[in-house]
Parts: structure tokens; sequence; C-alpha cells
């Protein structure tokens, strides 16, 4: 699978048009006032939306400027006067589809306690990557800092600030709380991706690979993988990887919670 890279392109023509796409009070284009001149046929919104129409239906493999253009209805060059290229429209996108958690700002009603907001947030990623599952191939190392990446780290420092922790361990936290969704949120979504492109379902792939554990599975080898299974310790792949997730989010928010009670430590 190759992965394409977001934060890519001319910095400052992403960062304009990340923040033009959506405004927010005092971004360009948020006062209102009618441009001068003829007005555009597009907006940067409107392709932006095109193209993640494009990419939830065929993948982001098949993208490119001209077949988003063609979901548009408009000549491929007129694309380029409102984006620079795919690498900015990739930008464009993944903030697009992060904001559409509409996580709460500090105005807005929140669920109460600092878990349940987590677990709000949790599931909502989740959900965009349901939604979304190009999204999986797209490496967010250096992501577009747009509303959507800000609007996710207010959300997060905003549930765990009032815990006490030191500034680090609080960004620490949200980082960590970060990653294991996002893993999670991209593994279900390979899964899903892979059954709907095979018309095989993992637990099928499985079955048909039977015969492994008859022909080649050495117990003498593998003792405790062979005491786990005679335990019953196996299941299903959808009942394994909700067990895995919902495991792994409750240590990870119990951890968090005993540092606090431990005063940091």
């Amino acid at each position: 699978m190759s992965v394409e890279r977001s934060g890519g392109g001319d910095p400052d023509r992403t960062l304009a048009l990340l923040w033009t796409a959506q405004p927010s009070p005092g971004a360009p284009g948020a006062t209102g006032k009618p441009a001068r001149g003829r007005p555009p046929r597009l907006t940067v919104r409107q392709i932006r939306q095109g193209a993640i129409a494009f990419a939830d239906r065929e993948g982001l493999a098949t993208m490119s400027m001209a077949r988003v253009a063609e979901e548009l209805g408009v000549g491929t060059m007129s694309l380029y006067t409102y984006v620079p290229g795919k690498a900015e429209l990739i930008d464009l996108m993944v903030d697009g589809v992060m904001t559409e958690r509409d996580l709460p700002g500090p105005d807005d009603v929140r669920r109460v306690g600092w878990r349940a907001r987590i677990e709000l947030y949790a599931e909502r990623t989740r959900a965009m990557y349901q939604r979304h599952p190009w999204l999986r191939e797209v490496s967010t190392v250096r992501p577009p800092l747009g509303p959507g990446l800000l609007a996710q780290q207010e959300y997060l420092l905003a549930a765990l600030t009032d815990l006490g922790l030191p500034a680090r361990q609080t960004v620490a936290a949200g980082n960590a709380i970060v990653t294991f969704v996002d893993a999670a949120a991209r593994q279900q979504a390979e899964t899903d991706q892979l059954e709907r492109a095979t018309g095989q379902s993992t637990d099928e792939w499985w079955s048909d690979r039977d015969s492994f554990w008859a022909e080649h599975f050495d117990v003498a080898r593998y003792p405790a993988m062979n005491r786990t299974w005679e335990a019953g310790g196996f299941v299903d792949t959808p009942d394994a990887m909700a067990d895995a997730y919902q495991f792994g989010l409750r240590l990870l928010l119990d951890g968090i919670q005993r540092t606090v009670e431990s005063g940091g430590r």
C-alpha cells in the first residue's frame, strides 16, 4: 500500500488554503464582504468536498487533479487556479474530515468527566475513519495545521488540563491517546477495506488456512499460543478487534488516572 504524505507542498499557500476553506473569525474570507470582480465558479471548500467524495467512492490511489475536476464538472487547469496541486489538496481533505468530528469547543456543552470526553473523541475519530477509509493511506506525522487539527488539540488539552498533571505530562497524555485511537481506527479501516475489496471476511480468510494448524503448527515450539487457544482466548476477528480496542483504551485512561493520583509520578 502506498502512503500519501500530508504536510507537503508550499507551506504558506497550504496554510492560506486551510484557513480560507473553513473560515474562523478574523480569517481571510470571514468578513462577508464581496470580492471584487467576477464571482468565482468554485470555492476551495467545494473543491475539497468534491475530492473527499471521490476518494470515499474510488479510493485515494486513483485520485488526481484531473479526476477531481471531472467530479466537479470543470476543466483541470481551472482547478489549479484554486489549489496548487495534489499535495495541498490532500491537506485540505485531511483537515476537512478532521473538522467533521465536530468536537465541542470552549463555549459548547461537553460530557461530564474527563474520561467521557476522551471517549467522545475516540468514538468520533473511529467513525471518521469508517466514513473515509482512504484516510489510513495518508501519513499525518506532519499534519496539516488547519482548523481540524487545532480543534482536536484544543479539545484534548481542555479535557486533560484540569487533572493537575504537569504541562509536559498533559501533552504526553494527549499524544498517547491520539496515537492509540488513530492506530486502532486505521487497523479497523484497513480490515473493512480489505473485506470490501476481496469480498471475503477476515474470518473466512483464516478458515481457508485451517490446514496450517494441522500441518505446520508446532505445539512444542509455541506452547503459550496453544494454551491460550485451548482456553478459548482466540475469538472471531470482529470480537477480537473490539476487545483489543476497548481493553487498550480502558488501560490507557486507567494509567493516566493512576498517574494523577500519584502526583505525576
